[in-house]
């Protein structure tokens, strides 16, 4: 059973060993065999052969067998099943490349011998591109031999035979078609010409007896056409007339309005004229009145001026004299204040020792922790290296046992006891040596954590050091602005009574000046440092509100003793002065107690 698969004839590149390329048109078959007869198999047969030399045979057949080569030589991906199709593929793209003048599908043939007659010929798909020539596809066909030639033309002389019996039968049913239509195209013809003589006759008779009639309606229509004519003109003239007559009576009409258009022109000329110096008259005095209303106003403004004036210096004559009637109130109450403050630094100073003391006991037990801490991590450490020499000779055991396992057949009860031990044994030293490294994991991270918490003790330490430098600084700033405070008060008392008349007058400042001290005291536990915010020189310069009665100085909450506190962290002086309304002030920076 042959299934023909493919037959068409496609250009192909012809090379010999001696000759020069030539192109040449070659009939391709492609065909399938199937045999079931002893074995099920299929064959694919391609033949190459031409139409004007006979004797040009080459065969190929290739099975299933055949094709497994093939594949493994030329690096095919497809199987047995799908290689006609992609061959037959392959084919088509050469057919739609061949009318182009530099085709990129082309089929070889090429030859090793001068000239194709006995030795075999390979018949390449080749696709050009920019790099390099590629061959998809190379088959060997063997030529023909004198047998398969005979059988070939035989075959050939067979089809044509069955070629020419067909075309025969087609040409004697075309003949029997052909008379048939003939006959009856005859007939038809006949019977069509004795229609045509009657049509013409009747045509005939038909043509006179509607060329009468057309002579009769074209007379009548002329004389028709004619009285139109005469009338259409008559009525032309009359409209031309009153036309006329109609044009005159309007230019007389438009001459009657454009005379009175002129003299109510002429009027509204003169009517223009009166008004324009009218308008000049009522805007100069427009103008009058505008320079009236500006001076008015500008007298208005002064004198608003000068009574917001009066007012301003009234409110500032009598806020003068409350100043200075609180000023005495509040320069009594200042200096009990600062005894007050004095009492109050000394008892901080006493807790910031105490405190200093006991951080420097906790460092020293922190230090002996350490040195614990480092000898436990040296021991486990030991352990853990004594735990994986264990582990090591149970490894060795182990594989020692399992060489006589191998060695010996047979078994014993008491040896896979032993066995079973020493596994067991194995896994107690595998997790122990998990629980030492857990273990050594945990020592690790409180040795790390001591460390930090040892740093931060130290840098504690380090700022209670200056901290208590800056108190002692400030302790004695402080008795020296007491002593000269207690001075001077009773000579600027006196001074303030006797002359408040000219310090108003004059707004000068008395030599001796009066220290309002604020003492801000902040505790933060978590922080070791003090903020930016609370360093800036708005909270080291702001005086105390003395004149809405607020209290100078430290409340009592802020001497409450803490067990988890740090000593005073710094008081830093400053001096401030506020020239406003002749009122000197200073200010000593905050001090933070952390803690």
């Amino acid at each position: 059973m042959t299934e023909l698969l493919f037959n068409k004839r496609l250009q192909v590149l012809v090379k010999n060993r001696d000759t020069d390329e030539r192109r040449s048109v070659i009939r391709i078959s492609i065909e399938l065999q199937a045999s079931s007869n002893p074995v099920h198999r299929k064959d694919l047969v391609v033949r190459l052969t031409d139409d004007s030399d006979f004797y040009f045979l080459y065969n190929l057949v290739i099975s299933e067998e055949d094709f497994q080569s093939l594949k493994v030589q030329q690096g095919l991906l497809i199987d047995f099943t799908s290689f006609p199709q992609k061959f037959i593929d392959l084919l088509e793209q050469c057919i739609s490349e061949q009318d182009k003048g530099n085709p990129r599908f082309l089929l070889q043939l090429t030859s090793a011998s001068s000239a194709f007659d006995r030795s075999p010929s390979d018949l390449n798909i080749v696709e050009t591109n920019a790099f390099k020539h590629l061959t998809h596809l190379s088959l060997k066909l063997l030529p023909g031999s004198d047998t398969d030639i005979k059988k070939y033309l035989a075959t050939c002389l067979s089809t044509v035979k069955e070629e020419k019996q067909q075309l025969e039968q087609k040409l004697r049913k075309t003949e029997e078609d052909l008379t048939r239509q003939l006959n009856y195209a005859q007939q038809t013809l006949s019977e069509k010409s004795r229609e045509l003589d009657k049509l013409r006759s009747e045509w005939t008779s038909q043509t006179t007896s509607l060329s009468s009639r057309h002579m009769q309606d074209f007379t009548a229509e002329r004389e028709k056409a004619l009285e139109i004519q005469a009338r259409l003109q008559q009525q032309n003239e009359q409209l031309r007339q009153e036309l006329e007559s109609s044009h005159h009576r309007s230019t007389q009409q438009l001459q009657t309005k454009a005379s009175e258009l002129e003299t109510a022109n002429r009027e509204l000329i003169d009517k223009k004229y009166k008004s324009d110096s009218t308008i000049r008259d009522l805007k100069a005095k427009l103008a009058s009145l505008e320079e009236e209303c500006q001076r008015s106003k500008q007298q208005v403004l002064s004198l608003r001026r000068e009574n917001s004036t009066l007012d301003t210096e009234c409110h500032e004559k009598e806020r003068l004299v409350n100043q200075l009637q609180m000023r005495v109130a509040v320069f009594e109450q200042e200096i009990k204040d600062k005894e007050q403050l004095v009492l109050r630094t000394k008892e901080v100073l006493e807790a910031t020792q105490q405190q200093k003391n006991s951080v420097e006991g906790n460092v020293e037990s922190k230090q002996v922790q350490i040195t614990k801490l480092e000898a436990t991590v040296k021991s486990l450490s030991e352990e853990l290296i004594k735990a994986n020499g264990i582990i090591k000779k149970l490894q060795g055991d182990l594989k020692a046992l399992m060489g006589k396992i191998k060695v010996k057949n047979t078994v014993t009860v008491s040896q896979e006891k032993i066995l079973q031990e020493t596994t067991e044994k194995l896994q107690r030293g595998q997790r122990e040596l998990q629980d030492t490294q857990q273990q050594l994991r945990q020592k690790e991270e409180e040795v790390m954590k001591l460390k930090e918490q040892f740093e931060a003790t130290v840098q504690k330490l380090d700022e209670s050091r200056e901290v208590l430098k800056t108190n002692e600084n400030v302790i004695t700033w402080l008795n020296k602005q007491l002593n000269e405070n207690q001075l001077s008060r009773k000579q600027e008392t006196l001074g303030m009574f006797e002359t408040p008349a000219a310090g108003l007058r004059t707004g000068s400042v008395p030599h001796n000046m009066v220290i309002h001290l604020s003492l801000k005291v902040q505790f933060n536990p978590m922080s070791a440092k003090p903020s930016a915010a609370d360093l800036s020189p708005t909270a080291l310069s702001q005086p105390s509100n003395k004149e809405n009665g607020e209290p100078v100085g430290l409340d009592s909450k802020y001497f409450e003793r803490r067990d988890d506190s740090i000593p005073l962290r710094g008081l830093l002086p400053s001096m401030h002065l506020n020239r406003a309304g002749a009122k000197p002030t200073a200010s000593v920076a905050s001090a933070y107690f952390p803690g």
